[in-house]
This record gives C-alpha cells, sequence and structure tokens, in this order.
C-alpha cells in the first residue's frame, strides 16, 4: 500500500514501521502519535515520532521509497499531511528505559508502538513537565481507551517527582477508589 492524500496518521504508522522492518531496522512509536493511535477521537497528532531501537543504516533511503524528503531532521511528503520525525534515543519514558513495546498488526503490515501504559506515562511527562493540558487529555484518553497498569503509572510517578501531579491524573480519570484501580493492574 502506498502512502496518499487520504493516508490516516495509522495508515502512514503501519506502512512507515513495515517499511523499516524490512530493512531491518526496529522503529518504535512514540509521543503523541502513539496517543492518536490509542484514542484516536481524543488526541490527534500531526506527526509520527518513532525511536529507532536497532543500530541498521539505510533507514533514509527506506523513507525515500516512500516518498519522504528530509528537511532539517523532518521528513515530509509531497502528498501526506503527516510528517515523521525520529527523536534521538534510547527509547525511554522520563529515566525509565523501554525494553519491550506492542506490536500492532494489520494485514501484512506491522506497527510497534509504546505500550499503552508507557504511552499514558509518555503523554503524562509532557503535562508533568510542561503543564501541556493536551498532553493530560491525551493520558486520559488512552487510559480510558483499554487496560493500564495503574501502579505502575502511580510508582513511576513518584519515582520521577511528580506524585502529586499523578494524583490531579487520577482524579480526572475518574476511574473509581485505589482498590478498583488496584483490579485492573498487571503485576
Amino acid at each position: 500500500m502506498a502512502i496518499v492524500a487520504k493516508s490516516s496518521l495509522e495508515d502512514v504508522c503501519f506502512e512507515v514501521c513495515t517499511a523499516l522492518l524490512g530493512a531491518g531496522i526496529t522503529a518504535v512509536l512514540t509521543g503523541g502519535s502513539a496517543a492518536t493511535i490509542y484514542a484516536p477521537t481524543v488526541y490527534q497528532s500531526r506527526d509520527a515520532d518513532f525511536i529507532i531501537t536497532t543500530h541498521a543504516t539505510g533507514g533514509a533511503e527506506v523513507l525515500a521509497k516512500l516518498g519522504y524528503v528530509n528537511r532539517n531532521g523532518t521528513y515530509t511528503h509531497p502528498v501526506s499531511r503527516y510528517t515523521l520525525e525520529f527523536p534521538r534515543g534510547p527509547l525511554a519514558v522520563g529515566n525509565d528505559l523501554i525494553t519491550e513495546w506492542q506490536t500492532l498488526h494489520r494485514d501484512d503490515q506491522a506497527l510497534h508502538i509504546l505500550s499503552r501504559t508507557d504511552c499514558v506515562r509518555d503523554r503524562l511527562l509532557w503535562f508533568y513537565v510542561y503543564n501541556d493540558r493536551s498532553a493530560l487529555s491525551a493520558a486520559l484518553g488512552v487510559a480510558q481507551s483499554g487496560v493500564i497498569e495503574y501502579e505502575a503509572i502511580q510508582q513511576w510517578s513518584a519515582r520521577e517527582g511528580y506524585k502529586e501531579r499523578c494524583a490531579q491524573f487520577f482524579e480526572k480519570l475518574d476511574y473509581g477508589g485505589a482498590a478498583e484501580r488496584k483490579e485492573t493492574s498487571r503485576n
């Protein structure tokens, strides 16, 4: 499938990740673009942020074959409104290195993406550090779109020094008491 003007962000992400994977390059979708995949009705990103987790070469050639041109570190496409960025790794959320992620499949394509819990943590970090309310909305949308590990988010927030800000997230999430949150967490 080629990237066309009507390609959604999800279409672009699957196409790019699959093409890179075919060249031996593992790229994991992060940031607001990962939030868009999990909660498209709540948050819409205009770019796709991938962290490369392998030390392979040839990524620029793969992206060129898809029609992307590198313009000062941002890859643009002649017909797609979605740009690509590849922030420098390692793949991490705050001080936690990420060594596992989800892989979504669609037909013969694959998309490596932060887990839902790590996506929430990533968006919360933007809220914690920059008071970014759109990041908080994205974290809430992702949390409400499926199962997340509530205790992991609380513990991570405390380690990062944002225990009080995390309480604001859970208050807005309005998910119920701590006992109910614990029942849905994975250990």
